[in-house]
């Protein structure tokens, strides 16, 4: 055994079932059914990513189905537009989040309606006083509600035209309005107040504990955390970040660990997560088609240190430089990632096309392909029929 001051060795297999327990992954079960599911998988993970792209299914939908075998997209409707479990706003991404988290956010909004956002900088005054009026005297609208504007040039390619929708998206990272529903990638806003029947924003939290909301959410979600993994695409956070992750290891309540393969990267764990021990016999073997969005996937790098899989995202990439495919899903099995698939829904004649096939990790050892193909090829016949359900 090390002494207390030095970090607990763990190998890349210990790590690797810790987070697969972390996000839930290892089990077929584990939020139940139905918009309970969707607002406990949503509080769990601390975030679902929202991504337009529909190749497939788009992310935030994939996500979910990976850990709720029986979601239906009507549960996440419900979670958000009637239950109001939870909302939409921006972590490292667009996303949803537990609505109970919501004062954790209040500072954001607070920040962009001073300053304003400076991805809407042109904004004029009389834009957002327009949207504001609508909203008050018709209630919910979408961007197709509103056909009077005279169109502006884009600032970039992927801003709208209509004055109405930037200014819609300015109050949306300001606190003023919600997205109170979706249909499709098609947004309803409302007025936040509104749509949660609050007479004013929550009391915002505090700094420190911002700082301790991101590092317990990478706890309970990653299982192992490094100073990366908690401040994904947020490094103005990271000082603070780790003065708290050094006071909890002052205080025992946080283990330096010494990860496998991580080189000078420090990671720590609770103790009692290292305790765990999670079982070799991860999910019984079972078989996740995971969007590349996903929590295991997104951040790329630890993905790779975890699981010696480096995974591409080729949507960008020209054709002829492609390794895996337009679209590939990334496949696990148990506890390894053995295969990259890029699928490509044909929603109009109802099937799930096969673009490209790569064995990767175990899955190149020629050995054990007859028997992971076959495993893959069923939870294929699953996917294919949560990507054509209504």
């Amino acid at each position: 055994m090390p002494r207390a001051t030095e970090p607990r060795p763990l190998t890349k297999t210990e790590a690797r079932r810790i987070w697969l327990h972390a996000q839930r992954l290892d089990t077929s079960e584990p939020f139940g059914a139905g918009p309970q599911a969707v607002a406990a998988a949503v509080d769990h993970l601390g975030y679902v990513q929202i991504d337009t792209i529909h190749v497939i299914e788009r992310c935030h939908h994939h996500i979910l189905y990976s850990r709720i075998p029986a979601y239906a997209r009507a549960d996440l409707h419900q979670a958000q537009s009637v239950d109001k479990s939870v909302f939409e706003y921006w972590t490292h991404a667009l996303s949803y989040v537990p609505a109970k988290d919501f004062r954790f956010f209040v500072p954001a909004m607070r920040e962009h309606r001073r300053n304003g956002h400076q991805w809407f900088a042109s904004v004029k005054p009389e834009d957002t006083r327009k949207v504001r009026r609508l909203l008050r005297r018709d209630g919910a609208l979408t961007i197709r509600d509103i056909d009077d504007d005279v169109l502006a040039e884009k600032e970039h390619l992927w801003q709208s035209r209509k004055p109405s929708k930037r200014a819609l998206q300015l109050a949306f990272y300001t606190g003023e309005v919600t997205i109170s529903e979706r249909t499709g990638m098609l947004k309803t806003y409302e007025l936040m107040t509104r749509h949660f029947g609050w007479d004013k924003l929550p009391k915002p939290a505090t700094s420190v504990e911002i700082t301790a909301y991101l590092l317990d959410r990478a706890l309970r979600s990653q299982g192992v955390v490094s100073l990366d993994s908690v401040c994904h695409l947020d490094a103005p956070s990271k000082p603070a970040v780790r003065r708290l992750i050094e006071a909890r290891v002052r205080r025992k309540e946080l283990v330096r660990v010494a990860l496998e393969g991580a080189g000078k990267q420090e990671h720590w764990a609770r103790p009692e997560v290292l305790e765990l021990n999670p079982s070799a016999d991860v999910g019984d073997g079972a078989v996740h088609i995971l969007s590349p969005f996903d929590p295991l996937i997104i951040q790329r790098k630890r993905t790779e240190l975890f699981f010696d899989y480096g995974h591409r995202f080729e949507a960008y990439v020209p054709k002829e430089k492609r390794l895996f495919g337009y679209f590939a899903l990334p496949v696990l099995v148990g506890e390894d990632i053995v295969a990259a698939i890029d699928l490509k829904t044909d929603r109009q004649n109802k099937k799930l096309l096969m673009q490209k096939w790569s064995w990767v990790g175990k899955g190149a050892a020629r050995a054990a392909r007859k028997d992971y193909k076959q495993r893959i090829e069923e939870e294929l016949d699953r996917f294919e029929r949560f990507q054509l359900a209504d």
